[in-house]
């Protein structure tokens, strides 16, 4: 196989919205059961197995679209719409990625089952759904809440209920946030349910959600529960929430959140944040032992 045949396959796993899949891995921080070796290693094989199904849904998404992606001005530079990789090629890479999935998540019944449903609802999502308004959402809802599965029931760890209520929040939330910003696109290469979200609408679906997931996040943070086991200094974690939710939404009113993983890659504001957050959160957890 020819080296500039390499990129283009690599384009097609699209490697950057591997970052979804840091779901995964919120139930392994939060029960801060970091120690225990052999939890960290089934967290990490379905981290990985979620990063194989969802390449193969991006791969699968981009073949079934790529008629209508050479017609578009920014998708038609993608491996399919453009010829760079043929259908044959993107065959043996799907059958490899669906192996890869299936190895990692068949030792584990449950997370095979969660793969399993994941790339179904996927492939629904490719072939019809993702045209019905509020269900597409919830389709890509859908996916970041069984990653969320996979990392906490999969593995053995008991999701908290402000787990499962925030990430709900924060999934249709980035969703929601997702289609307003493929809203600024010229109206000849928009996704055809945009069609059916006037914008006003989707402000308020973004309020909403939005709203929620700061909410749910902030009783998170002075419940007795989590202050029991991440320390009360946890609540000073919140404005970080705030901010970052924030000036992520302003992102997305420019037009500029449609890769979610890619913008929260690419703003330095939204980075830092992200790591202060990390910092003050271990700190809230071991400050009296610091002290």
């Amino acid at each position: 196989m020819p080296l500039p045949f390499l990129p283009a396959l690599i384009k097609l796993l699209r490697p950057h919205q591997w970052l979804k899949n840091c779901f995964v891995l919120a139930g392994l921080l939060f029960s801060q059961l970091w120690s225990d070796l052999v939890l960290v290693e089934k967290v990490l094989f379905a981290f990985a197995a979620f990063c194989c199904a969802s390449s193969l849904v991006y791969l699968f998404n981009d073949w079934h679209d790529r008629k209508l992606d050479a017609l578009h001005p920014t998708k038609r530079h993608r491996p399919f719409a453009s010829g760079a990789v043929s259908a044959t090629a993107g065959l043996v890479l799907a059958a490899a990625l669906l192996a890869g999935a299936v190895w990692l998540a068949v030792g584990n019944p449950v997370l095979l089952a969660l793969v399993g449903i994941y790339l179904l609802l996927n492939v629904a999502y490719s072939l019809r759904l993702k045209q019905v308004p509020v269900v597409d959402v919830f389709i890509i809802a859908s996916g970041f809440m069984l990653r969320l599965l996979a990392g906490t029931v999969a593995v053995g760890i008991a999701p908290s209920h402000w787990l499962l209520l925030t990430g709900m929040f924060i999934a249709l939330f980035l969703g929601f946030a997702k289609r307003k910003a493929e809203s600024f696109h010229a109206s000849d290469s928009q996704r055809p349910v945009l069609s059916h979200y006037p914008p006003a609408l989707l402000d308020t679906f973004i309020a909403m959600t939005m709203t929620a997931m700061l909410i749910t996040y902030c009783l998170f943070a002075i419940s007795p529960e989590s202050q029991s086991r991440h320390g009360e200094r946890l609540i000073y974690t919140t404005p970080l929430v705030i901010f970052g939710t924030l000036r992520y939404t302003y992102q997305v009113h420019w037009g500029r959140g449609e890769d979610v993983a890619r913008e929260l890659l690419r703003d330095p504001w939204i980075i830092v944040t992200g790591i202060c957050w990390i910092g003050f959160f271990v700190l809230s957890r071991f400050w009296d032992q610091l002290l």
